[in-house]
């Protein structure tokens, strides 16, 4: 870990040449989610590939730029695009951006995925507010030594998605009358879905939606000494007994449909989390 030290002081300096602001929230901007980036009023983009140590993205759905600017009149950078393992990027790699956000003075973790649903009681352009996840990608960002200056040793992760901001987006979405659903996000490796043993199985344990990231950006931002709100965006369902084929492009039809009804809570909730947190 003592290596994520010295990128950081090559990358810093190249954003800083750019941005000179403090983001409070960062965000990292999942499957579908362009009515959220264009609520950011954007001072600044940078494209991952004039940043030293950025991956870059390489799913067709994720734009690959930072975002640097305001939203709701709140200091905010975003990843429009992640990074994700089934890519090949190892755990360092692809929570390395947390780590960027935490160094230019960022204290909250805003992130969102598209999901489909392990529950059936949850419908296609729902959105789900994580409680909680099941890591089940089979690695981990924190192996290796630890840097104490970056974060403890052993994390504890017994409020990663913090409950005071759980709290604040259900009552942001019922002032809204968005409808919102809350559930445990379990990830997997990916890149193919999963067969319907394994929703079964996924179901067992408790989860009730799956996907393929967020997990290990959350745990990097809770070693970090970040808050964290997470969403998922329910794209398909995962009804082991009832199970449809699926296609890239169905999943981003529903997460468009989605998009506008999070991009309005989001505007709406990001200025309270600010107010909780600065």
């Amino acid at each position: 870990m003592l290596e994520i030290r010295k990128q950081l002081e090559e990358t810093i300096p190249v954003i800083r040449e750019y941005y000179d602001g403090t983001p409070l929230i960062g965000m990292i901007l999942g499957t579908g989610l362009g009515k959220v980036a264009e609520a950011i009023h954007t001072e600044v983009e940078i494209s991952y590939e004039k940043l030293p140590h950025f991956a870059v993205s390489t799913v067709e759905s994720h734009a690959g730029k930072l975002l640097f600017g305001e939203l709701s009149g709140v200091p905010v950078m975003a990843m429009q695009g992640r990074f994700h393992y089934y890519e090949g990027w190892n755990m360092k790699q692809i929570t390395y951006p947390v780590r960027v956000m935490k160094a230019l003075g960022a204290k909250v973790l805003f992130v969102s995925n598209a999901a489909g649903a392990l529950n059936p009681l949850f419908r296609p352009s729902d959105i789900m507010i994580i409680t909680d996840h099941i890591n089940l990608i089979g690695d981990n960002p924190l192996i290796g030594p630890n840097d104490d200056e970056l974060g403890p040793r052993f994390p504890d992760m017994s409020d990663a998605y913090t409950k005071q901001l759980r709290e604040l987006a259900e009552q942001t979405a019922l002032e809204l009358g968005i409808r919102v659903v809350q559930g445990v996000y379990v990830p997997v490796a990916g890149p193919n879905l999963e067969t319907p043993a394994e929703y079964r199985f996924l179901r067992i344990i408790g989860g009730d939606a799956v996907g393929m990231s967020t997990a290990p950006e959350v745990i990097v931002a809770v070693h970090s000494g970040m808050k964290v709100i997470g969403f998922s965006i329910i794209t398909d369902m995962c009804l082991p007994d009832a199970l449809e084929p699926i296609t890239l492009e169905q999943i981003l039809a529903t997460a468009d449909k989605a998009d506008k009804k999070m991009a309005e809570l989001t505007k709406k909730l990001i200025p309270k989390i600010a107010e909780k947190v600065s």
